[in-house]
């Protein structure tokens, strides 16, 4: 969990939007959400713009029930 919210907060001070689920949030946010939700899996995306990453988004990944 530590290593997450530090990592989430360098992108952060860095000038990286971090988003989760389509909608604006941050490191603190974040890391608290996938650590206590863990049932549910959330994909990584980087978005990049010129070569330089702008955004971080976090959206969960909803399995198929049969």
């Amino acid at each position: 969990m530590q290593r997450l919210y530090l990592e989430l907060t360098s992108l952060e001070d860095r000038g990286i939007t971090i988003w989760l689920d389509g909608y604006p949030s941050n490191s603190k946010s974040v890391t608290s959400q996938l650590c206590v939700d863990e049932d549910n899996s959330y994909m990584r995306d980087y978005v990049f713009s010129e070569g330089v990453l702008t955004e971080l988004h976090f959206d969960n990944i909803k399995k198929k029930q049969n």
